[in-house]
């Protein structure tokens, strides 16, 4: 540190990431000003600084933006081909929707599967929503209603999915295999996540139920008629999807397995549903060029993280915190995590992980905190988030669901957040004894 400062002043940059993510700010400029102000700090040269900016380039954030990026790609290539329509149609017209109850039901588990399928919560939900809102809106689904299940709903599939980034980040930085999370963070917070949407989906459809509805307009459905094309790219997407996931988890393959996972299946849909390789790849690259901007935010994380805790900041709060954890023990430290990443961290859910861990890694390692565990903690603290306050990815999807009713969807995020809050703190207490 430049002057022989406090270890704490490293957490400047980190405060300053905080501030500037609250108050709505670019993500890309707002990291990159805590870069430079951590390099400052550090008393970082300009060769050094260039250095580290090329070290990022092969780290493990870099990884998760490219993972993004082809993420992006697949689900552009699987919009043109029109395998993401036919899956929507094919989940709603197995099940004929005689209730609002059922159709509830059904555009819940639409949501979940496209989120987990393609990684992205408003990428997945766009595809979907002009598709289901002629069908819900036909039973007399509200567009609350449909706000709260794309929120909820959507959320869930970013627990469960293989592929997609807070899952591939979690399992990452802890180190435990793809179906240890599930059984041990990811499976449990889904079905609280779901449970809690489906209950306040259907009170919320009780109170808004002729105090709004979707227009006559809105009613009338587009029939859309898959070709022969489109039904075997759906095959071949459901097939490659399945083979790559089982080979994954028999190989217990890590991080960097999604991105084979993610050009693979991009290019065999393609190639299946008509398009030739070039197209199958242009059109990969078009789809994965509209989230650079994510990428590049993540090339810059890593050196943000990286000066923070070069200044000495995390272990000194480490050792701060020792007096409070030496009285609360396991249980209080499980419990801070998850309520600092929650209420006092923000940013994309993959920088909010990545900082929890950095944060209280020195602790976990202090304490010997199992990595089961503090993988529960570390999705709770980076997806929780978006469920407590008005943030993009809520008001988003109120916007696809063309509603308006901000109280609903608050009121649904604070149900799910009291309930994982107690099984948080449940599974601390069995943990400890």
């Amino acid at each position: 540190m430049i002057f022989d400062l406090n270890p704490l002043w490293g957490f400047l940059p980190l405060l300053l990431y905080i501030v500037l993510m609250l108050r709505g700010k670019d993500m890309n400029v707002s990291v990159l000003l805590c870069v430079i102000l951590g390099a400052v700090l550090n008393g970082e040269s300009i060769l050094g600084f260039a250095n580290t900016i090329y070290s990022s380039l092969g780290s493990f954030c870099a990884l998760i933006g490219f993972i993004i990026v082809l993420g992006s790609g697949l689900a552009e290539v699987l919009s043109q081909t029109k395998v993401a329509h036919n899956l929507v149609y094919t989940v709603v017209n197995r099940f004929k929707l005689k209730s609002k109850r059922a159709a509830i039901l059904i555009s819940m588990v639409t949501s979940t599967l496209m989120v987990s399928l393609l990684g992205t919560l408003a990428g997945s939900n766009a595809i979907i929503a002009p598709i289901l809102i002629p069908i819900v809106a036909s039973v007399g689904l509200t567009p609350s209603t449909l706000g709260v299940i794309l929120h909820g709903a959507g959320a869930t599939g970013l627990y469960i999915g293989p592929f997609v980034p807070p899952v591939v980040t979690i399992t990452g930085l802890t180190g435990i295999s793809y179906a240890e999370f599930l059984k041990t963070a990811g499976i449990p917070l889904a079905i609280i996540v779901w449970g809690s949407t489906f209950f306040m989906a259907c009170r919320t459809q009780r109170k808004t139920e002729g105090l709004e509805a979707y227009s006559e307009a809105d009613k009338e459905a587009v029939e859309f008629v898959p070709d022969v094309k489109c039904k075997r790219a759906t095959l071949a997407f459901l097939a490659t999807m399945a083979v790559t996931i089982v080979y994954g988890l028999v190989a217990k393959a890590g991080a960097s397995y999604a991105i084979l996972v993610m050009m693979t299946v991009s290019i065999i849909v393609g190639l299946v549903g008509g398009m030739s390789f070039k197209t199958s790849l242009t059109t990969m690259i078009q789809g994965g060029s509209k989230m650079f901007w994510m990428f590049f935010m993540f090339v810059l994380f890593d050196p943000f993280l990286n000066y923070v805790s070069a200044s000495g900041a995390f272990d000194a709060i480490a050792q701060l915190m020792e007096p409070l954890i030496d009285k609360g023990g396991e249980v209080a430290f499980l419990m801070l995590s998850a309520a600092i990443g929650v209420f006092g961290i923000s940013g994309t859910g993959v920088a909010q992980a990545q900082i929890t861990h950095e944060l209280f890694l020195p602790m976990v390692n202090a304490m010997n905190i199992d990595m089961h565990i503090w993988s529960l903690v570390v999705l709770v603290a980076c997806q929780v988030t978006f469920f407590v306050t008005p943030t993009v990815d809520m008001v988003g999807q109120m916007g696809l669901a063309r509603s308006k009713n901000i109280k609903a969807m608050l009121a649904n995020g604070w149900v799910l957040t009291i309930i994982t809050f107690a099984y948080v703190l449940v599974r601390a207490i069995i943990y400890v004894s």
